[in-house]
């Protein structure tokens, strides 16, 4: 599933070459994902300027004249800019033309989201699927100490696993599972470990880790787990740099002495060493 750096990338990718364009057509191949897609679309976007691209969490958001188009990839959806000519593919569901490019949407489980959010209904940020999400990572909010202080505040008389806490995302958002377990390896801080129970120490160190993972994913340009590429088609590196994730039964790369263990948690394997990570 693609998680915040696999969005980003995405986004930095189409950036771009679509960012003030016009939209000349929209096409509906199959609108039955997660959430249905407007039928009426294409009649409120032709003729609207991409004024901006951003991202909340792992949406991309794309400001019109008029309000916001939502974009979520799902679990396999992907975004790309192709000239309008290529012809369709199988899973293609979504294809939004700015004259001779045009920007596909491309699905094969159908579990993304396409979304539009009228300037009439207030700032996207209103937008119920945002209510309950928590900072961005790369956000002055979760920046220097505030990200530490976050994270105390935030997880206070929690009895789930710091896992679980940082996975629902309403503290800080973006730390899929990929990359928490990568987090928690870096802050040397076990998965299991009850959330409420981090001391002030630990999540500063955890912030910075959280930080820091992120900015090296998207750098590596995310991960490659079964269908992600990023805008031009290519895939991400990131899983080549993992030190937990995926190398269970290998060596510890920092202590050179455990092997990396793999765990349930929630129905998602979790990979830490046992010597690095203490609860």
């Amino acid at each position: 599933m693609p998680e915040l750096p696999e969005v980003e990338v995405t986004r930095i990718g189409i950036k771009p070459h679509i960012e003030g364009k016009t939209i000349t057509g929209v096409k509906i191949i199959d609108g039955r994902l997660r959430k249905p897609v407007p039928r009426n679309l294409p009649a409120i976007l032709k003729g609207q300027q991409v004024i901006a691209i951003d991202r909340r969490g792992k949406y991309i958001l794309l400001e019109m004249d008029a309000g916001h188009l939502i974009v979520h990839l799902g679990m396999t959806g992907t975004l790309r800019v192709l000239s309008s000519a290529e012809g369709l593919k199988l899973h293609d569901r979504v294809i939004f033309e700015f004259g001779s490019l045009s920007l596909r949407f491309h699905d094969p489980r159908k579990f993304g989201i396409v979304l539009w959010h009228p300037k009439s209904e207030g700032p996207v940020e209103f937008n119920s699927i945002f209510k309950k999400m928590g900072v961005e990572p790369f956000s002055t909010g979760f920046s220097g100490d505030s990200g530490s202080e976050l994270l105390f505040l935030c997880s206070r008389g929690r009895k789930v696993s710091v896992k679980q806490f940082l996975l629902a995302g309403q503290a800080v958002v973006g730390v899929g599972n990929i990359y928490c377990s990568e987090s928690l390896f870096e802050a040397g801080i076990h998965p299991a470990k009850v959330a409420g129970n981090l001391s002030r120490k630990q999540c500063a160190r955890l912030a910075n880790a959280i930080r820091l993972t992120l900015e090296k994913a998207i750098h590596a340009g995310g991960s490659s787990l079964k269908d992600f590429v990023n805008s031009d088609g290519s895939p991400g590196h990131f899983m080549m740099q993992t030190k937990t994730y995926g190398r269970e039964g290998k060596l510890c790369v920092m202590c050179k002495l455990s092997v990396i263990m793999k765990i349930v948690q929630g129905q998602r394997s979790t990979y830490f060493c046992a010597s690095c990570q203490k609860r």
